[in-house]
């Protein structure tokens, strides 16, 4: 075979926005649902930037019946004198060029969450169109757009109408006006959640205390008003606490907190200890949230431990014999805000959820302690201190004695694990990457389950009772769960401060039950578990739920299955005259060549990922649905529930 030509010619050279549109995931991580928001943030991240240095005061967003989206600010509005080596105005640098923008100089904004520099161009190159208005004095406006270009055989992603224009309109407006549609050609879904939308401006308003953010839904039939609602938190991260403890027993009536700057890091926090038995840390940097935090969380731990053992000791509550009680002590039942806002931030990727400037560690532990003492100096707050090391001295108790039964059970160890070999069929494969673990419900369909499945790296846990509702318990009576022992075993990471992704047996985690209220109560049950102690798993991915038919339509050898009951409808099309339906009850009536085909064959089944868009909110629903405050939860589900209408959110991806 003659070598082919390899030469300089073949190297493709990405001009301008063409690597956004042929590689989006790189920019924002998926053209599902959480990408298609992600667009919307990249824009809302940049109006907020100019509140958080002090220029802006008001954002406002709106989704229109069309399908695009505003953002407006009253900030200073993007720079629209000519840019030195580019020839073009500050706007048509800022949506036409990556990583171009403002923020890498640090003159410009103190702190900024949209350090990368590709936001506006990144949203401009997956958007069907973008429109800009610059108000500085008078109007200034400018619009783009996406299209394929027949003479080039090539998509033009972002290219601008014309330069910008000055309209001369005088106006006293200030700020900045983004308008644009997502295009349907990139995305799954081009319609906007709003839920997703205003649980994420809430949080922002809770971030940058007295900033006003509005939201306007246009997207109402036409004889309805549009749905307005408004953000404005002048208690700031005080009133972020008493939001997140709502439905829970606070320690003590009013959150505490501190605000500092330390080596050039503006940090604050608020605590509020409540009777619960797991820690809620809610971090973000320069208002990005960082679930998987990173070394100022790292720092903010620390320093807290180092605090208040420091105070348990100057109230006597601490003898000099006692040693220091631990870290997860004094965080049971704490739920706690950290917002740092820095320069040069160091993101792992560019989807924002991990905070890597080691420097950042030393500032935020030395004004957590220097925050604490602070606090702890008014004599109101002894009562509060008081309270925190009390909580902590009984959780220690409790410590110690669970982890003397760990003891014992670590001796059992290989006794538990031969009684795992009866419930878990495991699989024969060794690369965890490729390896599964379905969850199913009930020994008859894990009976069919363990006939249907590939050996090689499909392995199969039932379910033979209704595992622990782990909200509200102490670890030691979670463990005290058969069903959860098992899930733990299985799984090889550990739990809780102890749970490792790098001994992880299975990179799928896939809850498989019954289309019913007892199935849905298990799916509940078991992802409140994986939330509370196993979180990394959620924030990485690795759990999903399996989705099976709820109709067979069949006629001789035409066979089709429907997942709904709008695809019911499809199926019965197809099928034609003649057909028959069996209505699935449970995963027990399908036989093992019927699950595989429909539930566990990978080339396609349908799954749901499971992923939290916002921990903080995913904290508040999981206290009120699964808690034990009966008020609580018929509140949430008077405000939330549409038993009505299915939610159609869902990233449901052939995997």
């Amino acid at each position: 075979m003659a070598e082919k030509k390899y030469s300089a010619e073949d190297i493709t050279i990405l001009e301008g926005l063409d690597a956004v549109r042929l590689r989006p995931g790189m920019y924002i991580g998926s053209t599902g649902v959480k990408g298609l928001h992600h667009i919307l943030w990249e824009i809302v991240d940049n109006a907020i930037d100019e509140a958080s240095n002090g220029y802006a005061d008001r954002v406002e967003v709106k989704l229109y019946k069309d399908g695009s989206a505003s953002v407006e600010d009253n900030g200073r509005g993007i720079p629209t004198d000519i840019h030195p080596k580019t020839g073009v105005s500050g706007v048509e640098v800022v949506f036409t060029q990556l990583h171009a923008g403002g923020k890498f100089d640090e003159h410009n904004y103190s702190f900024s969450g949209g350090l990368h520099g590709v936001g506006a161009s990144v949203t401009n190159a997956l958007s069907e169109w973008l429109k800009v208005e610059v108000y500085r004095g008078t109007v200034y406006t400018m619009s783009f757009h996406s299209y394929y270009d027949e003479k080039k055989e090539k998509y033009m992603s972002g290219v601008p109408d014309e330069h910008l224009k000055d309209t001369k309109e005088k106006t006293e407006k200030r700020g900045t006006l983004v308008r644009f549609k997502p295009d349907a050609a990139v995305f799954d879904n081009v319609n906007f959640n709003f839920d997703v939308v205003s649980k994420r401006l809430k949080e922002l308003a809770f971030l940058n205390k007295g900033l006003e953010i509005n939201l306007v839904d246009e997207r109402v039939p036409e004889d309805k008003k549009p749905i307005v609602v408004n953000y404005k938190f002048d208690g700031g991260l005080h009133d972020f606490a008493m939001y997140l403890n709502e439905g829970k027993t606070p320690l003590y009536l009013n959150p505490i907190g501190y605000k500092t700057e330390k080596e050039g890091i503006l940090i604050e926090f608020a605590i509020q200890h409540t009777g619960e038995f797991t820690e809620s840390l809610f971090s973000f940097v320069n208002n990005i949230p960082t679930p998987e935090g990173g070394f100022h969380e790292t720092g903010f731990r620390t320093g807290l431990t180092k605090s208040l053992n420091d105070i348990g000791r100057s109230l006597g509550m601490l003898k000099e014999k006692d040693a220091n009680l631990l870290g997860e002590d004094f965080r049971e039942g704490l739920t706690a805000i950290l917002s740092v806002k820095m320069k040069n931030v160091q993101f792992e990727g560019q989807t924002k959820t991990k905070l890597g400037n080691a420097e950042a560690r030393v500032p935020v532990e030395t004004a957590t302690v220097e925050g604490i003492n602070a606090l702890f100096a008014k004599p109101e707050n002894k009562p509060v201190f008081e309270e925190i090391i009390k909580k902590a001295q009984n959780a220690a108790r409790v410590r110690i004695a669970a982890r003397q039964a760990k003891e014992v059970a670590r001796a059992k160890n290989s006794i538990d694990n031969l009684t795992l070999v009866g419930k878990l069929a495991a699989c024969t494969g060794k690369k965890p990457e490729l390896n599964e673990l379905f969850i199913v419900e009930g020994d008859s369909a894990g009976g069919t389950a363990k006939q249907a499945r590939v050996r090689q790296t499909q392995a199969i846990l039932p379910l033979r009772g209704k595992p622990l509702n782990v909200e509200k318990k102490r670890i030691e009576q979670v463990l005290a769960n058969e069903e959860i022992r098992t899930i733990i075993s299985a799984l090889g990471a550990g739990y809780g401060g102890d749970f490792c992704m790098d001994d992880l047996k299975y990179h799928k985690v896939i809850i498989l039950s019954d289309a019913d209220q007892d199935g849905m109560h298990i799916r509940c049950i078991l992802l409140t578990f994986f939330f509370r102690y196993m979180r990394e798993l959620i924030n990485n991915g690795h759990v999903y739920i399996g989705m099976p038919p709820l109709y067979k339509v069949y006629k001789k050898d035409v066979v089709e299955y429907a997942y709904d009951d709008t695809e019911l409808q499809k199926k019965i099309e197809i099928v034609g005259k003649g057909y028959q339906i069996q209505r699935y009850k449970g995963l027990g009536e399908m036989s093992a060549d019927q699950l595989w085909e429909t539930t566990m064959d990978p080339a396609h089944r349908n799954l749901i990922r499971v992923n939290i868009e916002d921990a903080a909110e995913a904290e508040q629903m999981v206290t009120a649905l699964m808690g034990d405050r009966v008020e609580a939860r018929k509140e949430f589900l008077a405000q939330n529930a549409n038993f009505n209408k299915v939610d159609t959110f869902i990233d449901r991806v052939n995997i």
